[in-house]
C-alpha cells in the first residue's frame, strides 16, 4: 500500500518548487520510462497500471527499482497527460557537469532563452540525433526537468547533459579554449557559404526574441538557414536541424 503522503509527494514533483527542492523529477509514459532504465540516471520509484507494471516489471527488476501497482484515479493524480497516465517514474536528478570547452572535432549546442518546453525537448532531441552530447542554457531557457520538456525529449535527455550558465562567459571561455562560435541568425551568412570549423559552439535563440545583445561581446560567426520562400522565421527546432545537417555535412566531407 502507498500511503497518501508518498501519492503527495510524488504530484508535488510536478512543480518547479518542489523538484528544485527534492532533486527529483517525473518521467511519464512506456518509451520514456523504458529509455531511463536503459540509461545511467536512478530511478527511486515507478507507479504504474497491471499492465504497464507487467510491461516494465523486468528492467525495473534487473536496476532494483521498486514498481508500485495504482488504481487509474490515482494514477490520474501523479501524471500529467489528459489521458493515458500508466507509467509514471520519479528520477534522481543527476549533478550538473562542469565546465569543458568542446573537444577536437566536436559540436556543441548553446540555447538562448529558449522558453517553450516542447522546442527545449525537441532540441534535446535533435542534439541527441547529431551526436551532442552537450547543451549550454542560459538562465532564462525553460527547465529541462518540466513534464513536457522530459517528454518532448522522448528519453534524449537522459543521453544529452545540458547545463544553466552566464551563456556570454560561457561562450567566450569556449572560444579562448579554441572553439569557433556560431550565432544562429536570420541576418547571418548563409550555412552552405561559411566553412564550418570545429570544435564549435552553435548557439540558437527563441523564434520571438532570438539572440540577446550580452552575446554581441563573444568572438563569433553569424550563419542563417537560407532562405528561398517567403516564411518571416522558422521553429528554433527546425532551424537547429538544418544547421547540424550542414555541421554533419561538412564534417564528413573533410
Amino acid at each position: 500500500m502507498i500511503s497518501q503522503a508518498e501519492l503527495k509527494r510524488v504530484r508535488a514533483l510536478q512543480q518547479k518548487k518542489f523538484r528544485a527542492e527534492t532533486k527529483r523529477f517525473l518521467a511519464e509514459g512506456r518509451k520514456v520510462v523504458a529509455e531511463l532504465l536503459s540509461s545511467p540516471l536512478r530511478t527511486e520509484s515507478l507507479y504504474a497500471s497491471e499492465d504497464a507494471a507487467a510491461f516494465i516489471r523486468g528492467a525495473a527488476a534487473e536496476r532494483k527499482v521498486p514498481v508500485h501497482v495504482l488504481a487509474g484515479h490515482e494514477l490520474d493524480k501523479l501524471g500529467t497527460f489528459e489521458s493515458g497516465n500508466d507509467l509514471i517514474a520519479v528520477v534522481v536528478q543527476p549533478e550538473p557537469p562542469v565546465f569543458r570547452a568542446p573537444a577536437a572535432g566536436e559540436l556543441m549546442l548553446a540555447l538562448d532563452g529558449v522558453r517553450d518546453p516542447r522546442n527545449m525537448g525537441g532540441l534535446l532531441r535533435i542534439a541527441d540525433w547529431f551526436g551532442v552530447t552537450q547543451v549550454l542554457c542560459s538562465r532564462e531557457c525553460m527547465e529541462i526537468y518540466n513534464p513536457k520538456v522530459v517528454g518532448s525529449a522522448m528519453g534524449s535527455l537522459f543521453r544529452v547533459a545540458a547545463r544553466y550558465v552566464d551563456l556570454a562567459e560561457e561562450l567566450s571561455r569556449c572560444a579562448a579554449g579554441g572553439a569557433s562560435v556560431y550565432l544562429a541568425a536570420t541576418e547571418g551568412v548563409p550555412v552552405f557559404d561559411v566553412k564550418l570549423a570545429r570544435p564549435a559552439v552553435l548557439v540558437l535563440g527563441s523564434e520571438s526574441h532570438g539572440l540577446s545583445r550580452a552575446l554581441g561581446v563573444v568572438k563569433s560567426t553569424l550563419v542563417a538557414v537560407p532562405r528561398i520562400g517567403h516564411a518571416d522565421s522558422l521553429n528554433v527546432a527546425m532551424a537547429a536541424a538544418a544547421l547540424c545537417t550542414e555541421f554533419v555535412r561538412q564534417a564528413q566531407a573533410g
